[in-house]
């Protein structure tokens, strides 16, 4: 990896501005992971049977800001990029694609998934979550992407590590 350039959240900050700058922090350590690695090496998988790779975690996280901006609080109907059926399964599956093309898809929800969030009055907007068939505020979904992050950047840790020794951060 290169240089940390990470901005971290603000130690005395609003609940909005803290939740905003964590979610950022979340995404440039995702990015961070795959600096200065090859396609063929952010499709390296972690071990079989599992397809886990971290062009497989970008992949992902591109369905995970759609489905939970986008889907929420725009159009409920909206396709997913790499499944039809809403399987957040099959973005891990990146045998076939280039960085280009994953990070292509996944800064554009990240930019539409902080234009909704601006655009937003307060955490208490309401959007409806098809999947679990009920309404769920702004500060929800925040907090689950946010976690969702968390978790998958620690994917991110043992996957660049197996790939070229890098480790922390």
């Amino acid at each position: 990896m290169t240089s940390d350039n990470r901005i971290g959240p603000p130690i005395f900050g609003s609940e909005r501005e803290t939740l905003r700058a964590f979610l950022d922090y979340h995404r440039a350590t995702l990015a961070m992971k795959c600096e200065g690695l090859t396609d063929e090496e952010l499709r390296q998988q972690s071990m079989p049977p599992s397809t886990l790779s971290l062009l497989g975690l970008v992949r992902h996280m591109a369905e995970v800001e759609r489905a939970w901006f986008r889907r929420v609080f725009e159009d409920n109907d909206a396709p997913m990029v790499w499944s039809e059926e809403i399987d957040f399964q099959a973005a891990y599956d990146a045998s076939a694609s280039t960085r280009s093309e994953a990070f292509a898809a996944w800064e554009a929800e990240v930019e539409n998934s902080r234009r909704i969030e601006r655009a937003a009055e307060s955490l208490e907007l309401a959007g409806y979550q098809p999947r679990w068939g009920e309404q769920v505020s702004l500060r929800m979904v925040m907090v689950h992407v946010l976690l969702d992050y968390g978790r998958h950047n620690g994917h991110a840790d043992f996957l660049r590590e197996g790939i070229d020794g890098t480790v922390g951060a």
